[in-house]
């Protein structure tokens, strides 16, 4: 007979060793998005932030990812609007310290041509 094969409901998506939301401030979440070139914040589990990772990948840039637990969101949300001109929804990609937008604006600026340049002066890219 076949044994069935444990299903995992958490896989972590951390590129690096970025803490999850459980025991830090937010503020530590402003000072990582300062110190970051680009960094991907998003609801653990999230699809979407899959998504932004991969394509960001494709072009040669290995964002962290900042998995926010449910009950801190709105928090951390919060905060992060405070330091950008408009609200922030997850998954939120911040390049060179300012909000670049979720994934359809990272997906409509790659389209257009716009994400490669944004990324370089970023210093993201070496190209």
């Amino acid at each position: 007979m076949y044994q069935a094969i444990p299903y995992r409901t958490c896989i972590p998506t951390v590129t690096r060793d970025l803490p999850i939301t459980g025991g830090i401030h937010e503020t530590n979440v402003i000072k990582m998005v300062s110190e970051n070139a680009v960094i991907i914040i998003g609801t653990r589990g999230c699809c979407l932030c899959h998504v932004v990772k991969r394509l960001l990948q494709g072009l040669g840039v290995n964002p962290p990812v900042y998995e926010v637990d449910q009950d801190r969101e709105t928090a951390i949300a919060s905060q992060l609007s405070d330091t950008a001109a408009e609200p922030v929804q997850f998954p939120a990609v911040f390049v060179g310290g300012k909000l670049l937008g979720g994934l359809e604006r990272v997906m409509a600026s790659h389209i257009s041509g716009e994400l490669v340049p944004i990324l370089k002066d970023a210093g993201a890219l070496w190209l």
